[in-house]
């Protein structure tokens, strides 16, 4: 089978072509992808071929849980969680990163092999720029898993959907995938630490940590009240 995603490891992969030009024939249209990178994730992380549901309809895009900017999250039961997240993004920044790629899910070892090399950039940047600018290029590719992943809308499509721009890179699914990349680079270029956070927030509320998963839960159930008889004087 062709790899038809570039080397993403956070990404399971696309279907093949022909399963692609079977979809399209049947719906009585030309094949929906013909030798191009299939691109678009449904919400359970399955593929969308070109973003076409079935019966030929686009599948909608989902939007973030929380802003850019919401460096506190939302006033709910995630709270202490999201409170966690912004102190680690600005303290520890490659600790939510591990953390980050782990939930996602991968290999074990995931955290190491991701907050190790993030360090020493990090450390290499602030010694010879003065500031955090190496570890973005090596964390923004986890930002475009998570968005295809559960197909979130991107910057592109926000932009669109907001003033009208970009509404020609939207209708080409291999030029709007490569102006999401790239909006995802600036993002993590420009504002990283809020955006780590917002990828951290959006993990925490979609998948369990995967180091609880297949854990046993013991419940202890206290016994019920027993009061104590009064003997006959």
């Amino acid at each position: 089978m062709e790899n038809h995603e570039e080397s993403d490891p956070f990404l399971s992969k696309g279907t093949d072509e022909k399963t692609a030009k079977k979809l399209g024939s049947n719906a009585g249209e030309s094949p929906a992808i013909t030798g191009q990178t299939i691109y678009g994730w449904t919400v359970n992380g399955l593929p969308a071929l070109g973003q076409v549901s079935v019966v030929g309809e686009p599948v909608e895009r989902a939007h973030w849980d929380s802003s850019l900017c919401a460096c506190l999250g939302r006033n709910d039961d995630f709270c202490s969680s999201d409170l966690e997240v912004c102190i680690l993004g600005s303290v520890a920044p490659c600790v939510l990163f591990g953390s980050n790629v782990e939930r996602l899910g991968s290999s074990p070892g995931t955290f190491t092999n991701h907050c190790l090399p993030y360090s020493f950039l990090y450390l290499l940047g602030k010694s010879l720029f003065g500031g955090n600018c190496l570890a973005p290029c090596f964390s923004y590719p986890t930002r475009s898993a998570i968005r295809r992943k559960f197909n979130l809308e991107g910057s592109c499509e926000a932009l669109s959907r907001s003033c009208g721009c970009c509404g020609g890179l939207i209708e080409d699914e291999v030029q709007r995938e490569q102006c999401e990349s790239a909006c995802d680079f600036a993002t993590h270029v420009f504002c990283h630490p809020c955006a780590i956070c917002q990828e951290g927030r959006e993990l925490r509320r979609r998948l369990p940590h995967p180091g609880f998963n297949g854990q046993p839960v013991l419940v202890m159930i206290p016994p019920a009240e027993q009061s104590m008889g009064r003997s006959g004087v």
